[in-house]
């Protein structure tokens, strides 16, 4: 920790941490903190650079971090659909040609790869998307999407494929896409206060959204597509997810 006492905390600058932010903001639980929001892979290379003590790290991260721990009861999951990680195409998933990966998280890139490769068996050829890639996103050519800019693609492409429910098809577990990790040595109580400001953050989740101007359902995209206990299920398909990644050799040098 630094010595100035203050936490540094990055997480991520989406809908669905909304009540995560609320309760660090909000719930008067902890003191002395910074928090700030970005996209899931510079969550992850703030951590894996230590510029932040406590971060929502996106899991593929975890494979690369050191001397961390998992900490809250809380996490960024799906027990199926999960509406905001889409692979999106004019083709039926089988016709796809190539896929364009989402620069902003590589946890999800590394899903869809061994959804295709493992579980569906299909084989194309895998580009790294840069900004604006959604608009290349034509013919046989799909693109991985996710977070808010998901929301405002529904519709524009004729095939829409929720990865947490295709996870979810052919393994039957839900899926964890971040989970809160603190890293080095960090008072208890600095811990204990930070668990109890995410929990008063997701049992007020509902306040977390009233001064959102947004589109977006938020009340049953709280209830009903991110699901954040982070119980056995959760755990056990991370593990399963891990194992995938290992057997194929999937993630490289890039991090989130």
């Amino acid at each position: 920790m630094k010595s100035n006492n203050i936490i540094k905390i990055s997480a991520v600058e989406y809908l669905n941490t909304l009540p995560f932010v609320h309760g660090i903001n909000n719930s008067g639980f902890l003191k002395n903190y910074l928090l700030e929001l970005d996209i899931p892979s510079a969550c992850a290379e703030k951590m894996l650079a230590q510029k932040a003590d406590i971060g929502l790290v996106p899991i593929v991260s975890l494979t690369k971090l050191k001397d961390y721990q998992i900490i809250t009861d809380y996490c960024i999951g799906a027990i199926s659909s999960v509406g905001s990680v889409l692979l999106l195409s004019d083709v039926p998933i089988e016709k796809i040609k190539c896929v364009m990966l989402d620069y902003h998280s590589q946890t999800t890139n590394s899903l869809i790869k061994v959804i295709l490769s493992k579980y569906m068996n299909i084989s194309v050829l895998w580009e790294n998307g840069n900004v604006n890639y959604e608009k290349r996103i034509a013919g046989n050519n799909a693109g991985i999407v996710i977070g808010d800019r998901a929301f405002e693609m529904i519709g524009k492409h004729r095939y829409s494929y929720d990865l947490a429910r295709l996870w979810n098809q052919y393994t039957g577990l839900p899926f964890v896409f971040a989970c809160w990790v603190a890293i080095g040595e960090l008072p208890k109580q600095v811990l204990d206060d930070f668990c109890k400001a995410i929990d008063w953050g997701v049992k007020h989740k509902f306040e977390a959204a009233k001064n959102v101007n947004s589109n977006i359902n938020l009340e049953n995209y709280f209830n009903n597509c991110i699901s954040y206990d982070f119980d056995q299920d959760k755990k056990d398909a991370m593990e399963l997810f891990f194992k995938e990644v290992r057997q194929l050799n999937i993630v490289g040098n890039s991090v989130g």
